[in-house]
């Protein structure tokens, strides 16, 4: 879609919503595809997105069982950052951090990156010297990230309080071209390029079951509106993956957990970067809108329902008002919450599965938005070519077998 000019823009403002078109269009699913995506989500639409884009697969179709953005797309906290400490990670997520750059001229839609910085708090000895093996191996595998004194800490976030506080900031590591993103933006986005390119976005189409040949390849999958043949699918939906791939007879090492957020009433511009503690278990932005956008770790029970713990909340905002103590006043606006797959090793799974024609991305945990563009291009990548991109081929099924693990629990102990 070309951008409009000066003129045309002021025409469609003058003339409201007559005009208006829609962003994708509202497809029927056809009887047989080249290949399926099972999640309307961002990585699920990115993947089919760059299907189409690099692969030259148009007869795709993405099969969502609510509305797009519905999912953890619409229902995360929107950070971005590649400071993993694995090489791998790093890599995978560097690979990421480069497409947002550039996305939103990709996608001809503003997905509103701001590369703000990300800076993660270090408030004990064990946890400055965690942060700065981070930063070490980092600069080793050619991603950015710094050492921080309490006091650039300060300068860098002048709202931080480094006082007398019951966990004393004694550091901090920082990334600069960290940042946040529209969540709803990506997901439109996507699909608005992928259905210029011919993909079929079906909404209110939940997968029921998993169609496979006598030979065990999969065939296609069942759904609220019919059968759907394809000699490709890839699952990528997020907290239910487990269930879907269960469908089809393949067990994979996840459990959900609802993770929860929530935003306080809009002020003017007073927070310049993201803040994360992984001690406390909180983490802050400002939106565009200016309202405070404020996270909590998971919930510790594993669980379906999109509605967590009130305590998990109350704890967050009261780390949140400890460092930041000018925000005591202000009222909370709304929360919601989202449901996390998470593995053993805290480390994603983008790999073919035993089922021939059958892949999955899945295992974000709580870093998965930060991911979406570098995930989407790997897994479109495994899907098309029916083998690993050479980024995600450590981010099998078979390193829980084989004990390759990629453990990145210090990297992502705090829900982002």
């Amino acid at each position: 879609m070309q951008p409009f000019s000066g003129l045309a823009l002021l025409l469609r403002a003058l003339q409201g919503q007559r005009s208006w078109q829609p962003q994708w269009r509202k497809a029927q699913p056809r009887p047989a595809y080249d290949a399926l995506i099972v999640g309307g989500g961002g990585h699920g639409l990115g993947a089919a997105y760059y299907l189409a884009r690099e692969h030259g697969m148009h007869h795709v179709a993405v099969l969502e069982k609510g509305w797009i953005g519905g999912g953890n797309t619409g229902r995360n906290t929107t950070i971005i950052r590649s400071n993993y400490l694995f090489p791998e990670s790093a890599a995978l997520y560097d690979h990421a951090l480069k497409f947002w750059q550039d996305l939103a001229q990709a996608l001809n839609y503003n997905v509103m990156f701001s590369p703000r910085g990300v800076m993660m708090l270090a408030h004990t000895v064990h946890d400055a010297q965690v942060f700065k093996r981070h930063v070490h191996a980092n600069r080793a595998a050619g991603v950015d990230n710094e050492w921080l004194t309490p006091q650039q800490a300060k300068a860098f976030c002048p709202p931080l309080n480094i006082g007398d506080i019951r966990y004393p900031v004694l550091g901090a590591a920082l990334q600069r071209r960290g940042g946040t993103a529209r969540h709803d933006a990506v997901a439109w986005g996507y699909a608005r390029a992928a259905d210029a390119l011919g993909v079929d976005i079906i909404e209110n189409c939940e997968v029921t079951g998993v169609l496979r040949a006598a030979d065990g390849r999969v065939e296609g999958v069942r759904t609220t509106r019919g059968e759907i043949r394809a000699p490709r699918v890839g699952v990528a939906a997020a907290g239910h993956t487990s269930v879907i791939m269960q469908m089809a007879g393949v067990k994979v090492p996840l459990e959900s957990y609802p993770l929860q957020a929530l935003v306080s009433e809009p002020v003017k511009p007073v927070f310049p970067c993201v803040v994360m503690s992984n001690t406390i278990h909180a983490y802050i932005s400002q939106s565009d809108k200016g309202e405070l956008v404020i996270g909590a770790g998971t919930d510790a029970y594993t669980s379906y329902t999109q509605r967590g713990g009130l305590h998990i909340t109350s704890h967050a905002l009261e780390a949140i008002c400890e460092l930041f103590p000018m925000f005591r006043r202000l009222r909370m606006l709304r929360s919601w919450g989202g449901i996390v797959d998470v593995t053993p090793d805290r480390s994603p799974i983008i790999a073919k599965t035993p089922v021939p024609g059958l892949y999955v991305n899945c295992g974000w945990g709580t870093g998965g938005f930060k991911a979406t563009p570098g995930s989407a291009h790997v897994f479109a990548w495994t899907i098309a070519r029916d083998e690993p991109h050479p980024l995600n081929a450590p981010f099998t099924l078979e390193r829980f077998r084989d004990g390759a693990l990629i453990d990145e629990a210090a990297a992502a102990a705090v829900a982002h």
